[in-house]
């Protein structure tokens, strides 16, 4: 009993930033990866199919974007972060992609006080299941599917670029016998791992008390939650088959811990995350390219990776 109260107290210890991503600290985040900033584009683009439902919680929902084409368009999937406790769908900017002539479809999931992780991951899932088995009526190219997002988004999408297919070839649901495969990922500000006691060890200056992991993991002991962890996380999901991914992150990796208020945010989306992946995929030999103040990277922009890769066929690579 000793044993399991230490070891829930370091579990403690370190959860609480990785689930105060608020809509705020995603898009300070999302400030701090010094990006072009984008034109205004005038209006905002509305979905040409609002509030889909792919499950029957309210949060179950798709905005689809859908490109003109006249054959089937690739798709890139939007998943927005906010901690697993907040944030929405309605944040993208899709006009960059429907130039491009890729649809675009941004995901809502259940957050953690509906049901503890890894609901939303099965969420995602669920979603990517549910547009490939519906890619015939909005004009989709099942095997040129992306994603994209920012801290627990990010999360997100390397779960579903990383994991091994999901698909349930023996279920008498159509939906569940669709794949979950990714053609590429990109992320900002990611957490590339949910262990937190990896996070004590690894992230400059993670080291204050948070909050009740029960509150986020379905799981009653700390063996449970180790489980999720392993299931759900890029750093232990990695393998060669998989697809390449684009990381940004807003500092280097020998910045100082910045002083005041900015310090949480910066220790729970530091780029150690991303060098640790990078540096595992690339003794795999899967590419990955990380953007940092002053790092050089093959594509100039979250958006140019996307529309390159998805762009691409197979018979051009």
């Amino acid at each position: 009993m000793a044993n399991y109260r230490h070891t829930r107290r370091i579990w403690t210890t370190a959860v609480i930033a990785a689930m105060v991503f608020t809509a705020t600290v995603t898009a300070v985040t999302d400030a701090q990866q010094k990006r072009p900033k984008r034109r205004p584009a005038g209006p905002r683009v509305q979905p040409t199919h609002a509030d889909v439902p792919y499950g029957e919680h309210s949060q179950q929902k798709i905005d689809i974007y859908l490109a003109k084409s006249g054959k089937p368009t690739p798709l890139v999937l939007y998943i927005h972060g906010g901690g697993f406790r907040g944030g929405s769908k309605s944040g993208v900017n899709p006009k960059p992609f429907l130039d491009a002539g890729i649809s675009l479809a941004a995901i809502e999931y259940r957050f953690v006080q509906h049901k503890r992780l890894p609901a939303a991951h099965h969420d995602c899932r669920r979603a990517i299941q549910f547009l490939r088995h519906h890619a015939k009526q909005y004009n989709f190219d099942k095997t040129r599917f992306g994603a994209f997002g920012g801290s627990a988004g990010a999360q997100l999408c390397m779960y579903l670029g990383f994991h091994d297919d999901m698909t349930d070839a023996e279920s008498d649901d159509p939906i569940a016998r669709e794949s979950t495969r990714l053609a590429c990922v990109a992320t900002s500000g990611g957490q590339t791992t949910m262990d937190f006691a990896w996070w004590h060890k690894n992230v400059p200056g993670y080291d204050q008390p948070h909050r009740d992991i029960s509150a986020i993991f379905d799981a009653d002991t700390p063996e449970g939650t180790a489980k999720i962890v392993s299931d759900v996380s890029a750093l232990s999901l990695i393998s060669k088959d998989d697809p390449p991914i684009f990381m940004s992150y807003g500092m280097k990796p020998d910045d100082p811990v910045p002083a005041g208020d900015r310090a949480q945010g910066w220790k729970v989306h530091h780029v150690i995350f991303g060098v640790k992946l990078k540096e595992k995929m690339d003794e795999i030999g899967v590419e990955a390219d990380l953007q940092y103040p002053g790092a050089k990277t093959e594509y100039s922009s979250r958006d140019r990776f996307l529309i390159t890769k998805l762009s691409s066929t197979p018979e051009s690579d």
